[in-house]
């Protein structure tokens, strides 16, 4: 019998690890939108291994449990939404800009049905928000690092002299986050695409009604509704 070699049984074990982790990460990619759109109540063994075509006994090799499943869901949907929303975002200096992008990229993400039922978060949220235990905590402690991001970033704007002050930016985290899910609520119940530029547009004049001047040239500019006059600049000469 031939023995293999060292390096050959270092070199195997290697390549049986990567391809576990790609067999996860196949598996949680399902997963996330599977429970975006059926809930996280509804992600089971069963429906996910009919999903990939894998066999149930492959599926436990990886979660144990179905909290075990439900929570690595979770942890997946946050990594898709940091590199979705966040990410993006960040790209933009701090202040305003920034500030903008949050809720702009956010909108857009929902928008592009980045998962299949929508902000997974937000029906999460809704899914688990009455139900104690593990999965009901993570999730909380996501939407409330979203939050406080929101609140972080109008704190920093507020430093660079874009923002009003005296602005609680707690509250307008709050605000702003709630135009969003209003959006995400009128695009998954009604199927209103219209729900984005409604949010867009509330989120706009929120930020513009509390922009110093410094911080106004960081925001969009106001569009001109469709058929309206410019006005008078005065009288012209003869």
């Amino acid at each position: 019998m031939t023995v293999p070699a060292k390096g050959e049984g270092r070199a195997a074990a290697r390549a049986r690890r990567a391809h576990g982790e790609r067999t996860r990460r196949a598996i949680l990619e399902a997963a996330v939108h599977i429970a975006s759109e059926e809930g996280l109540e509804g992600l089971t063994i069963g429906r996910l291994a009919a999903e990939l075509s894998l066999s149930k006994s492959g599926l436990f090799a990886h979660f144990g449990s179905k909290e075990e499943l439900q929570l690595a869901t979770v942890e997946a949907a946050r990594d898709i939404f940091v590199r979705e929303v966040i990410r993006p975002a960040f790209e933009a200096p701090k202040g305003l800009a920034r500030l903008w992008g949050l809720c702009d990229v956010w909108l857009e993400y929902v928008r592009r049905e980045v998962f299949r039922g929508g902000c997974f978060f937000a029906a999460a949220a809704a899914e688990f928000d009455g139900r104690p235990g593990a999965v009901r905590d993570r999730v909380a402690a996501i939407m409330k690092e979203w939050l406080a991001v929101l609140g972080r970033s109008v704190a920093e704007a507020q430093g660079e002299g874009q923002l009003d002050p005296s602005a609680d930016p707690a509250q307008l985290a709050f605000e702003l986050n709630a135009l969003e899910m209003g959006a995400n609520w009128a695009f998954q119940l009604h199927g209103d695409r219209r729900a984005f530029a409604r949010a867009r547009e509330g989120v706009l004049e929120r930020l513009r009604r509390l922009a110093t001047a410094e911080g106004l040239p960081h925001l969009p500019s106001p569009e001109r509704k469709k058929g309206a006059r410019r006005a008078p600049r005065g009288k012209r000469r003869s």
